[in-house]
Protein backbone atom coordinates (compact mmCIF):
# COMPACT_ATOMS: atom_id res chain seq x y z
CA UNK A 1 0.00 0.00 0.00
CA UNK A 2 1.61 3.43 -0.92
CA UNK A 3 1.87 5.93 1.48
CA UNK A 4 1.32 10.12 1.59
CA UNK A 5 5.37 9.98 2.03
CA UNK A 6 6.47 7.74 -0.66
CA UNK A 7 4.48 9.78 -2.92
CA UNK A 8 5.69 13.25 -1.63
CA UNK A 9 9.50 11.71 -1.79
CA UNK A 10 8.23 11.11 -5.45
CA UNK A 11 7.60 14.17 -5.97
CA UNK A 12 10.92 15.49 -5.38
CA UNK A 13 12.95 12.91 -7.03
CA UNK A 14 11.16 13.64 -10.30
CA UNK A 15 13.13 17.19 -10.54
CA UNK A 16 16.70 15.00 -9.61
CA UNK A 17 16.59 12.00 -11.81
CA UNK A 18 16.56 11.42 -15.69
CA UNK A 19 13.76 8.43 -16.24
CA UNK A 20 10.91 7.85 -14.16
CA UNK A 21 11.66 3.96 -13.67
CA UNK A 22 14.73 5.21 -11.04
CA UNK A 23 12.36 7.41 -9.55
CA UNK A 24 9.94 4.52 -9.07
CA UNK A 25 12.55 2.66 -7.89
CA UNK A 26 14.04 5.19 -5.32
CA UNK A 27 10.44 5.91 -3.93
CA UNK A 28 9.21 2.08 -3.31
CA UNK A 29 6.59 1.51 -6.07
CA UNK A 30 5.70 0.38 -9.17
CA UNK A 31 6.29 2.50 -12.19
CA UNK A 32 2.37 2.67 -13.35
CA UNK A 33 1.77 3.77 -10.04
CA UNK A 34 4.33 6.30 -9.79
CA UNK A 35 2.85 7.24 -13.59
CA UNK A 36 -0.87 7.22 -12.06
CA UNK A 37 0.44 9.59 -8.81
CA UNK A 38 2.50 12.23 -10.77
CA UNK A 39 -0.80 12.46 -13.59
CA UNK A 40 -3.56 13.27 -10.93
CA UNK A 41 -1.03 15.03 -8.10
CA UNK A 42 -2.92 14.13 -5.27
CA UNK A 43 -1.96 11.70 -1.98
CA UNK A 44 -3.00 8.48 -0.97
CA UNK A 45 -5.37 9.54 1.75
CA UNK A 46 -6.88 11.73 -0.59
CA UNK A 47 -7.84 9.73 -3.57
CA UNK A 48 -8.95 6.96 0.16
CA UNK A 49 -12.97 6.59 -0.09
CA UNK A 50 -14.52 7.89 3.14
CA UNK A 51 -15.34 4.27 5.61
CA UNK A 52 -19.25 5.20 5.93
CA UNK A 53 -20.19 1.77 5.56
CA UNK A 54 -20.66 -0.95 8.52
CA UNK A 55 -19.13 -4.11 8.54
CA UNK A 56 -21.49 -6.26 10.63
CA UNK A 57 -25.00 -5.78 11.29
CA UNK A 58 -26.23 -3.09 14.24
CA UNK A 59 -27.66 -5.11 16.97
CA UNK A 60 -29.50 -2.02 17.84
CA UNK A 61 -31.18 -1.12 15.08
CA UNK A 62 -34.60 -2.35 15.56
CA UNK A 63 -34.83 -0.85 19.39
CA UNK A 64 -32.80 2.40 17.77
CA UNK A 65 -35.98 4.65 17.15
CA UNK A 66 -37.41 3.74 20.73
CA UNK A 67 -33.73 4.49 22.59
CA UNK A 68 -33.67 7.77 20.57
CA UNK A 69 -37.24 8.66 22.02
CA UNK A 70 -35.94 8.07 25.53
CA UNK A 71 -32.75 9.91 24.65
CA UNK A 72 -35.16 13.34 23.23
CA UNK A 73 -37.50 13.14 26.42
CA UNK A 74 -35.24 12.92 28.79
CA UNK A 75 -31.56 14.04 27.77
CA UNK A 76 -29.85 12.94 30.91
CA UNK A 77 -30.08 8.91 30.29
CA UNK A 78 -26.46 7.33 30.29
CA UNK A 79 -26.10 4.43 27.84
CA UNK A 80 -25.76 2.09 30.60
CA UNK A 81 -29.50 2.81 32.16
CA UNK A 82 -30.59 2.29 28.51
CA UNK A 83 -28.33 -0.94 27.91
CA UNK A 84 -29.79 -2.65 31.19
CA UNK A 85 -33.48 -1.86 30.28
CA UNK A 86 -33.24 -3.62 27.04
CA UNK A 87 -31.49 -6.58 28.97
CA UNK A 88 -34.28 -6.66 31.07
CA UNK A 89 -36.58 -6.47 28.45
CA UNK A 90 -35.62 -8.83 25.91
CA UNK A 91 -33.12 -11.58 28.25
CA UNK A 92 -30.68 -12.98 26.17
CA UNK A 93 -30.52 -10.86 23.14
CA UNK A 94 -27.92 -8.69 24.09
CA UNK A 95 -24.25 -9.47 25.52
CA UNK A 96 -22.80 -7.26 28.28
CA UNK A 97 -20.08 -6.80 25.44
CA UNK A 98 -22.39 -4.78 23.16
CA UNK A 99 -22.74 -2.56 25.84
CA UNK A 100 -19.25 -0.13 24.25
CA UNK A 101 -21.43 -0.64 20.96
CA UNK A 102 -24.27 1.65 22.29
CA UNK A 103 -22.17 3.75 23.95
CA UNK A 104 -20.27 4.95 21.01
CA UNK A 105 -24.06 5.52 18.85
CA UNK A 106 -25.47 7.51 21.40
CA UNK A 107 -22.49 9.96 21.37
CA UNK A 108 -21.92 10.05 18.17
CA UNK A 109 -26.14 11.57 18.29
CA UNK A 110 -26.08 13.85 20.64
CA UNK A 111 -23.18 15.02 18.69
CA UNK A 112 -24.88 15.37 15.81
CA UNK A 113 -28.77 15.51 16.72
CA UNK A 114 -28.82 16.42 20.73
CA UNK A 115 -28.97 19.10 22.26
CA UNK A 116 -26.93 22.01 22.33
CA UNK A 117 -24.32 21.86 24.71
CA UNK A 118 -23.85 25.19 27.04
CA UNK A 119 -21.29 27.77 26.25
CA UNK A 120 -18.47 28.67 28.01
CA UNK A 121 -17.48 32.46 27.08
CA UNK A 122 -14.31 33.88 28.30
CA UNK A 123 -14.00 37.34 29.66
CA UNK A 124 -11.99 40.22 29.22
CA UNK A 125 -10.72 41.49 33.04
CA UNK A 126 -9.38 44.98 33.58
CA UNK A 127 -6.82 46.71 36.08
CA UNK A 128 -8.58 47.28 39.25
CA UNK A 129 -12.07 46.44 37.98
CA UNK A 130 -13.11 43.41 39.82
CA UNK A 131 -12.41 41.29 43.22
CA UNK A 132 -13.54 37.70 43.84
CA UNK A 133 -13.88 35.86 46.98
CA UNK A 134 -15.07 32.87 48.26
CA UNK A 135 -14.79 29.97 51.11
CA UNK A 136 -13.31 26.69 50.64
CA UNK A 137 -13.01 23.54 52.47
CA UNK A 138 -9.38 22.84 53.65
CA UNK A 139 -10.28 19.31 55.06
CA UNK A 140 -8.92 17.52 52.90
CA UNK A 141 -5.35 18.53 53.33
CA UNK A 142 -5.09 17.17 56.99
CA UNK A 143 -3.47 20.05 58.61
CA UNK A 144 -3.05 18.76 62.31
CA UNK A 145 -2.16 21.44 65.51
CA UNK A 146 -0.74 19.73 68.43
CA UNK A 147 -1.40 16.67 66.96
CA UNK A 148 -5.45 17.26 66.43
CA UNK A 149 -6.85 17.20 63.52
CA UNK A 150 -7.49 21.44 62.58
CA UNK A 151 -10.92 21.29 60.79
CA UNK A 152 -11.40 24.96 58.64
CA UNK A 153 -12.01 26.70 56.22
CA UNK A 154 -10.24 29.30 54.21
CA UNK A 155 -12.05 32.88 52.79
CA UNK A 156 -9.92 33.02 49.97
CA UNK A 157 -10.07 36.05 48.28
CA UNK A 158 -7.98 37.51 44.45
CA UNK A 159 -7.45 40.20 41.88
CA UNK A 160 -9.27 38.64 38.83
CA UNK A 161 -6.85 40.55 36.65
CA UNK A 162 -3.19 39.83 37.95
CA UNK A 163 -4.38 36.91 40.32
CA UNK A 164 -3.12 38.39 43.38
CA UNK A 165 -4.84 36.09 46.26
CA UNK A 166 -4.95 36.39 49.82
CA UNK A 167 -6.73 34.76 52.60
CA UNK A 168 -7.88 34.54 56.18
CA UNK A 169 -8.39 30.83 58.05
CA UNK A 170 -12.39 30.33 59.15
CA UNK A 171 -14.73 28.21 60.74
CA UNK A 172 -17.95 28.86 58.97
CA UNK A 173 -19.40 30.56 56.29
CA UNK A 174 -21.16 33.29 58.75
CA UNK A 175 -21.48 37.08 58.38
CA UNK A 176 -18.74 37.73 60.46
CA UNK A 177 -15.86 35.79 58.59
CA UNK A 178 -17.34 36.48 55.35
CA UNK A 179 -16.59 40.56 56.49
CA UNK A 180 -13.03 39.86 58.47
CA UNK A 181 -12.00 38.27 55.66
CA UNK A 182 -12.71 41.02 53.01
CA UNK A 183 -12.02 43.65 54.77
CA UNK A 184 -8.34 41.52 56.08
CA UNK A 185 -7.92 41.36 52.31
CA UNK A 186 -8.60 44.91 51.40
CA UNK A 187 -6.39 46.29 54.05
CA UNK A 188 -3.72 44.51 53.36
CA UNK A 189 -4.06 45.23 49.28
CA UNK A 190 -4.01 48.66 50.44
CA UNK A 191 -7.41 49.60 47.95
CA UNK A 192 -10.67 48.88 46.33
CA UNK A 193 -11.36 47.46 43.05
CA UNK A 194 -14.51 48.88 41.43
CA UNK A 195 -16.64 45.33 41.95
CA UNK A 196 -16.75 42.45 44.32
CA UNK A 197 -18.06 39.29 43.44
CA UNK A 198 -19.22 36.46 45.81
CA UNK A 199 -21.34 32.83 45.51
CA UNK A 200 -24.80 33.06 47.06
CA UNK A 201 -23.31 32.74 50.20
CA UNK A 202 -26.30 33.31 53.14
CA UNK A 203 -24.35 35.92 55.20
CA UNK A 204 -24.48 37.98 52.15
CA UNK A 205 -27.25 36.73 49.82
CA UNK A 206 -31.07 37.28 50.73
CA UNK A 207 -33.02 34.31 49.43
CA UNK A 208 -34.66 34.92 46.08
CA UNK A 209 -38.35 34.95 47.47
CA UNK A 210 -36.93 38.78 49.25
CA UNK A 211 -36.96 41.83 47.37
CA UNK A 212 -33.42 42.72 48.48
CA UNK A 213 -30.45 41.36 46.47
CA UNK A 214 -27.93 41.61 49.75
CA UNK A 215 -28.71 41.59 53.14
CA UNK A 216 -28.77 45.00 55.27
CA UNK A 217 -25.34 44.42 56.99
CA UNK A 218 -23.72 43.26 53.74
CA UNK A 219 -24.77 46.48 51.68
CA UNK A 220 -23.69 48.46 54.51
CA UNK A 221 -19.65 47.02 54.43
CA UNK A 222 -19.99 47.38 50.58
CA UNK A 223 -21.07 51.14 50.60
CA UNK A 224 -18.40 51.58 53.15
CA UNK A 225 -16.02 50.83 50.68
CA UNK A 226 -18.01 51.96 47.88
CA UNK A 227 -17.49 48.44 46.09
CA UNK A 228 -20.52 47.66 43.84
CA UNK A 229 -21.74 44.03 45.16
CA UNK A 230 -22.18 40.89 42.31
CA UNK A 231 -23.71 37.47 43.24
CA UNK A 232 -23.83 34.59 40.70
CA UNK A 233 -27.05 32.43 39.90
CA UNK A 234 -27.52 29.78 42.00
CA UNK A 235 -25.88 26.38 41.36
CA UNK A 236 -23.52 28.21 38.50
CA UNK A 237 -20.27 28.16 40.29
CA UNK A 238 -18.43 28.44 36.95
CA UNK A 239 -19.96 31.87 36.76
CA UNK A 240 -17.36 32.44 39.74
CA UNK A 241 -14.74 30.79 38.07
CA UNK A 242 -11.88 32.71 38.91
CA UNK A 243 -12.25 32.43 42.41
CA UNK A 244 -12.59 28.62 41.99
CA UNK A 245 -9.90 28.11 39.93
CA UNK A 246 -7.85 29.59 42.20
CA UNK A 247 -9.65 27.64 44.85
CA UNK A 248 -8.16 24.40 42.72
CA UNK A 249 -4.56 25.96 42.30
CA UNK A 250 -3.73 27.36 45.73
CA UNK A 251 -4.71 23.88 47.45
CA UNK A 252 -2.57 22.11 45.03
CA UNK A 253 0.34 24.56 45.92
CA UNK A 254 -0.33 24.18 50.23
CA UNK A 255 -0.33 20.31 49.23
CA UNK A 256 2.87 20.50 47.42
CA UNK A 257 4.49 22.67 50.26
CA UNK A 258 3.76 20.20 52.71
CA UNK A 259 5.21 17.67 50.91
CA UNK A 260 8.03 19.40 50.82
CA UNK A 261 7.96 20.34 54.49
CA UNK A 262 7.34 16.56 54.97
CA UNK A 263 4.75 17.08 57.83
CA UNK A 264 1.01 18.49 58.34
CA UNK A 265 1.93 18.86 61.86
CA UNK A 266 2.04 22.44 63.46
CA UNK A 267 2.84 23.18 66.97
CA UNK A 268 0.29 26.53 66.98
CA UNK A 269 -2.19 27.49 64.80
CA UNK A 270 0.27 30.74 64.76
CA UNK A 271 2.92 28.70 62.79
CA UNK A 272 0.28 27.60 60.55
CA UNK A 273 -0.96 31.21 59.50
CA UNK A 274 2.65 32.26 59.21
CA UNK A 275 3.48 29.08 56.39
CA UNK A 276 0.08 30.78 54.64
CA UNK A 277 1.60 33.66 54.78
CA UNK A 278 4.76 32.59 53.18
CA UNK A 279 3.04 30.80 50.50
CA UNK A 280 0.69 33.87 49.64
CA UNK A 281 3.56 35.43 49.16
CA UNK A 282 5.45 32.81 46.97
CA UNK A 283 2.73 32.58 44.77
CA UNK A 284 1.92 36.66 44.24
CA UNK A 285 6.04 37.45 43.80
CA UNK A 286 5.66 36.52 40.10
CA UNK A 287 2.38 38.79 39.49
CA UNK A 288 3.78 42.06 40.85
CA UNK A 289 4.42 43.19 37.47
CA UNK A 290 0.11 43.36 36.78
CA UNK A 291 -0.54 44.19 40.45
CA UNK A 292 1.55 47.41 40.02
CA UNK A 293 -0.93 47.97 36.93
CA UNK A 294 -4.02 47.18 39.65
CA UNK A 295 -2.52 49.56 41.74
CA UNK A 296 -2.38 52.57 39.82
CA UNK A 297 -6.50 52.67 39.64
CA UNK A 298 -7.46 51.14 42.82
CA UNK A 299 -9.54 53.61 44.86
CA UNK A 300 -8.28 54.70 48.68
CA UNK A 301 -9.48 52.96 51.80
CA UNK A 302 -11.60 54.59 53.97
CA UNK A 303 -10.28 55.83 57.05
CA UNK A 304 -10.81 53.02 59.20
CA UNK A 305 -12.41 49.38 59.40
CA UNK A 306 -15.77 48.62 59.67
CA UNK A 307 -16.45 46.36 62.77
CA UNK A 308 -16.36 42.87 62.04
CA UNK A 309 -19.23 41.62 64.92
CA UNK A 310 -22.88 41.69 65.15
CA UNK A 311 -24.36 43.24 68.32
CA UNK A 312 -26.94 42.03 69.88
CA UNK A 313 -27.98 42.99 73.29
CA UNK A 314 -28.88 40.19 75.65
CA UNK A 315 -29.76 40.16 79.60
CA UNK A 316 -28.20 37.89 82.29
CA UNK A 317 -30.30 34.72 83.78
CA UNK A 318 -30.56 33.98 87.49
CA UNK A 319 -27.77 31.35 86.07
CA UNK A 320 -25.12 33.53 85.70
CA UNK A 321 -25.89 32.87 82.04
CA UNK A 322 -26.71 34.60 78.45
CA UNK A 323 -28.01 33.43 74.65
CA UNK A 324 -26.42 34.41 72.05
CA UNK A 325 -27.12 32.79 68.41
CA UNK A 326 -28.93 29.87 70.40
CA UNK A 327 -26.04 29.11 72.06
CA UNK A 328 -25.33 29.01 75.91
CA UNK A 329 -22.31 30.98 77.58
CA UNK A 330 -21.80 31.83 81.35
CA UNK A 331 -20.31 35.50 82.52
CA UNK A 332 -20.02 36.61 85.98
CA UNK A 333 -22.54 36.19 88.45
CA UNK A 334 -22.04 40.00 89.26
CA UNK A 335 -23.88 40.79 85.87
CA UNK A 336 -26.87 38.43 87.27
CA UNK A 337 -29.87 40.46 85.89
CA UNK A 338 -28.50 42.87 84.26
CA UNK A 339 -28.31 43.81 80.11
CA UNK A 340 -25.22 43.37 78.43
CA UNK A 341 -24.18 43.96 74.86
CA UNK A 342 -22.40 40.74 72.83
CA UNK A 343 -20.13 41.58 70.01
CA UNK A 344 -20.33 38.29 68.32
CA UNK A 345 -16.87 38.35 66.16
CA UNK A 346 -16.16 35.61 64.15
CA UNK A 347 -13.75 33.34 66.44
CA UNK A 348 -14.82 35.55 69.90
CA UNK A 349 -17.35 36.91 71.87
CA UNK A 350 -17.33 40.09 73.74
CA UNK A 351 -19.12 41.28 76.40
CA UNK A 352 -19.63 44.78 76.92
CA UNK A 353 -21.13 46.63 80.24
CA UNK A 354 -21.75 49.88 80.30
CA UNK A 355 -19.86 50.88 77.54
CA UNK A 356 -17.11 48.51 79.15
CA UNK A 357 -15.35 45.40 77.72
CA UNK A 358 -15.83 43.23 80.70
CA UNK A 359 -14.87 39.87 79.47
CA UNK A 360 -13.95 38.08 75.96
CA UNK A 361 -15.71 34.38 75.30
CA UNK A 362 -14.57 32.19 72.68
CA UNK A 363 -17.33 31.48 70.34
CA UNK A 364 -18.76 28.81 69.93
CA UNK A 365 -19.54 26.55 66.48
CA UNK A 366 -23.06 25.62 65.82
CA UNK A 367 -26.16 25.64 67.94
CA UNK A 368 -27.61 24.61 71.49
CA UNK A 369 -24.44 24.51 72.66
CA UNK A 370 -22.70 25.62 76.17
CA UNK A 371 -19.59 27.09 77.49
CA UNK A 372 -19.52 27.21 81.32
CA UNK A 373 -16.36 29.45 82.64
CA UNK A 374 -16.24 27.82 86.38
CA UNK A 375 -14.63 31.24 87.42
CA UNK A 376 -17.80 32.99 86.72
CA UNK A 377 -19.97 30.62 89.18
CA UNK A 378 -17.36 28.94 91.67
CA UNK A 379 -17.91 31.76 94.46
CA UNK A 380 -21.58 30.67 95.03
CA UNK A 381 -21.40 27.46 94.23
CA UNK A 382 -18.75 26.65 96.72
CA UNK A 383 -22.01 27.70 98.86
CA UNK A 384 -24.14 25.29 97.59
CA UNK A 385 -22.15 22.15 96.87
CA UNK A 386 -25.58 20.24 96.48
CA UNK A 387 -25.93 21.68 93.07
CA UNK A 388 -23.04 20.52 91.31
CA UNK A 389 -23.94 16.50 91.25
CA UNK A 390 -27.10 17.95 89.05
CA UNK A 391 -25.67 20.48 87.83
CA UNK A 392 -26.84 20.92 83.59
CA UNK A 393 -23.68 22.47 82.56
CA UNK A 394 -21.83 20.01 85.13
CA UNK A 395 -19.08 18.54 82.52
CA UNK A 396 -17.83 22.09 81.19
CA UNK A 397 -16.76 22.70 85.48
CA UNK A 398 -13.70 20.29 84.80
CA UNK A 399 -10.99 22.41 82.98
CA UNK A 400 -8.96 19.46 82.06
CA UNK A 401 -9.03 15.33 82.40
CA UNK A 402 -6.61 16.06 85.92
CA UNK A 403 -9.76 17.44 87.34
CA UNK A 404 -11.87 14.59 86.02
CA UNK A 405 -9.79 12.14 87.27
CA UNK A 406 -9.80 13.83 90.73
CA UNK A 407 -13.43 14.63 91.28
CA UNK A 408 -13.67 10.28 90.43
CA UNK A 409 -11.00 9.96 92.81
CA UNK A 410 -12.82 11.76 95.68
CA UNK A 411 -16.04 10.02 94.85
CA UNK A 412 -14.53 6.87 95.27
CA UNK A 413 -13.01 7.80 98.89
CA UNK A 414 -15.50 10.03 100.62
CA UNK A 415 -19.34 10.18 100.28
CA UNK A 416 -21.02 12.59 97.30
CA UNK A 417 -21.52 15.18 99.25
CA UNK A 418 -18.32 15.34 100.40
CA UNK A 419 -16.61 14.56 97.13
CA UNK A 420 -18.41 17.56 95.81
CA UNK A 421 -17.59 20.12 98.24
CA UNK A 422 -13.74 18.75 98.17
CA UNK A 423 -13.43 19.13 94.42
CA UNK A 424 -14.88 22.74 94.83
CA UNK A 425 -12.83 23.51 96.88
CA UNK A 426 -10.12 22.30 94.10
CA UNK A 427 -11.84 24.72 91.28
CA UNK A 428 -12.11 27.74 93.92
CA UNK A 429 -8.30 27.44 94.41
CA UNK A 430 -7.54 26.92 91.06
CA UNK A 431 -9.92 30.34 89.99
CA UNK A 432 -8.02 32.40 92.98
CA UNK A 433 -4.50 31.25 92.36
CA UNK A 434 -3.75 29.36 89.40
CA UNK A 435 -4.87 26.49 87.97
CA UNK A 436 -1.62 25.13 86.10
CA UNK A 437 -0.28 25.09 89.49
CA UNK A 438 -3.18 22.62 90.81
CA UNK A 439 -3.06 20.60 87.58
CA UNK A 440 0.39 20.40 87.70
CA UNK A 441 0.07 19.27 91.80
CA UNK A 442 -2.63 17.01 90.60
CA UNK A 443 -0.96 15.39 87.67
CA UNK A 444 2.60 15.10 90.36
CA UNK A 445 0.11 13.13 92.99
CA UNK A 446 -1.20 11.19 90.59
CA UNK A 447 1.94 9.70 89.32
CA UNK A 448 2.70 8.95 93.00
CA UNK A 449 -0.17 7.80 94.13
CA UNK A 450 -0.66 9.85 96.67
CA UNK A 451 -4.00 11.08 98.32
CA UNK A 452 -6.02 13.91 96.64
CA UNK A 453 -7.34 16.71 98.92
CA UNK A 454 -7.29 20.52 98.85
CA UNK A 455 -4.24 20.76 101.47
CA UNK A 456 -1.94 18.30 99.88
CA UNK A 457 -2.64 20.14 96.49
CA UNK A 458 -1.58 23.72 98.73
CA UNK A 459 1.32 22.24 99.88
CA UNK A 460 2.57 20.89 96.91
CA UNK A 461 2.31 24.25 94.91
CA UNK A 462 4.17 25.71 98.15
CA UNK A 463 6.68 22.99 97.68
CA UNK A 464 7.42 23.92 94.43
CA UNK A 465 8.25 27.21 94.68
CA UNK A 466 4.28 28.43 93.85
CA UNK A 467 1.67 30.30 95.94
CA UNK A 468 2.59 29.94 99.81
CA UNK A 469 -0.63 29.91 101.91
CA UNK A 470 -0.02 31.22 105.47
CA UNK A 471 -2.67 30.90 108.28
CA UNK A 472 -1.11 33.85 110.73
CA UNK A 473 0.95 36.24 109.16
CA UNK A 474 2.87 38.68 112.15
CA UNK A 475 3.57 42.33 111.32
CA UNK A 476 5.66 44.08 113.90
CA UNK A 477 5.01 48.07 114.85
CA UNK A 478 7.00 50.21 112.90
CA UNK A 479 9.48 52.46 114.48
CA UNK A 480 8.16 55.82 114.04
CA UNK A 481 11.32 57.28 115.27
CA UNK A 482 12.84 56.44 112.05
CA UNK A 483 10.77 58.24 110.18
CA UNK A 484 11.36 61.69 112.74
CA UNK A 485 14.94 60.93 111.82
CA UNK A 486 14.89 60.84 108.15
CA UNK A 487 12.43 63.84 108.14
CA UNK A 488 15.04 65.72 109.85
CA UNK A 489 17.69 64.55 107.03
CA UNK A 490 15.41 66.05 104.49
CA UNK A 491 14.76 69.28 106.27
CA UNK A 492 18.61 69.71 106.83
CA UNK A 493 19.14 69.12 102.82
CA UNK A 494 16.76 71.46 101.96
CA UNK A 495 17.79 74.42 104.19
CA UNK A 496 21.71 73.74 102.83
CA UNK A 497 20.13 73.77 99.35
Amino acid sequence: MVTDQQVRRLRMLIHTEKTKVAVAAKAGMDEKTARRYLKHGELPSQCRAEHNWRTRQDPFEEEWEGIKDKLEAIPGLEAKTLFDALQREKPGDFADGQLRTLQRRIKVWRATEGLAKEVYFPQKHYPGKLCSSDFTDMSKLNITINREKFGHLLYHFVLTYSNWETGTISFSESYESLSEGLQNALWELGGVPVRHRTDRLSAAVHKECNPEEFTKRHRDMLSHYGLKGEKIQAGEAHENGDIEQRHHRFKRALEQSLLLRGSREFASRQEYEVFLRKLFDQLNAGRQERLAEEMKVLRRLPSRRLDDCKREKVRVGPGSTVQIQHNTYSVHSRLIGEWVQARVYAEKVEIWYSQRKVDTLPRLRGEKKHKIQYRHIIDWLIRKPGAFEDYRYREDLFPSSYFRMAYDYLREKHSQEMAAKEYLKLLHLSAKESEAGVEAALKESFSKAEEISVAVIKERICSRGGICFFKDIAVSEPDLATYDLLLENMMEVANNG
